[in-house]
């Protein structure tokens, strides 16, 4: 078993904290960009440089509002009597859910700017958000927030906050992210529907984090459920909903296909 005794502060330099979670968020977001970057020269999407740095600096404002706004609607008893801490972002608290919606509202402002198709663009944003996230949950871990519930297996962890040994489920989280990054990579070079990677995404982030949910030391919202799971559930059923429909539609245009290559 592992005592968490991380540092979560870098450094001090005078009144600055350099934090490991900044560090980490900030290397996600590169992390990201790159990624798509390179992905979006592979598939052959119109975009220039500018356009590249445009889209990342609206990815991240997405991100950071809708992840922090996400974040100050599920604590507001905390905020609303520490109104200033709404801004140190670099404590940590930034809710994924949020941030998937500012992202998406982000991606779908700047495919009408750029005139292009919203589903080029999520496609390719689902990989590289898949590895930041996994990035993110590792600086959960190390600030030691969000812990798992009691454990007594090998590899349970004794919070300092926490009374007795709990899973470390950050770590969980980031190993699926990580997962669900690498099914996407491999996805993503065959020749599959647009929307597909995006939905892909989607369903398995939300069944996957609903499960371990189960795993995390979080009270009930609804029905015994926990905040991220009400928010996780519809995720899976309306990506599972989309893929099929997807599939679908993709097998009603197969017959006129083959008919015109027999008229051929």
């Amino acid at each position: 078993m592992f005592y968490h005794d991380l540092e979560p502060v870098l450094v001090n330099i005078g009144p600055l904290h350099v934090r490991y979670y900044g560090l980490i968020f900030v290397f996600g977001i590169l992390a990201a960009y790159f990624v798509f970057k390179r992905l979006a020269k592979k598939r052959g999407l119109p975009l220039t440089k500018r356009d590249f740095d445009d889209y990342f600096l609206y990815g991240v404002v997405g991100v950071l509002v809708g992840a922090r706004l996400g974040s100050v609607l599920s604590n507001l008893g905390f905020y609303s009597a520490n109104p200033l801490q709404i801004f140190a972002v670099w404590n940590g608290g930034l809710a994924f859910h949020g941030g998937l919606l500012g992202v998406v509202a982000a991606g779908y402002f700047y495919s009408r700017k750029k005139k292009v198709g919203f589903y080029d663009v999520a496609d390719l944003t689902a990989i590289p958000a898949a590895l930041g996230l996994a990035f993110g949950r590792i600086a959960n871990f190390i600030n030691g927030e969000f812990y798992g519930t009691p454990t007594n297996l090998p590899w349970g962890v004794k919070f300092p906050d926490a009374e007795g040994f709990r899973h470390p489920v950050q770590l969980y989280e980031s190993a699926k992210n990580f997962f669900i990054f690498a099914v996407l990579w491999l996805a993503a070079g065959r020749h599959l529907p647009k929307g597909t990677l995006f939905w892909m995404f989607v369903a398995m982030y939300g069944a996957l984090r609903f499960a371990l949910e189960f795993y995390k030391d979080l009270p009930p919202l609804i029905f015994s459920l926990t905040w991220g799971q009400v928010w996780s559930l519809p995720m899976a059923v309306i990506g599972g909903f989309m893929l099929w429909k997807i599939k679908d539609s993709k097998k009603q245009h197969l017959p006129n296909q083959r008919l015109d290559k027999q008229s051929n």
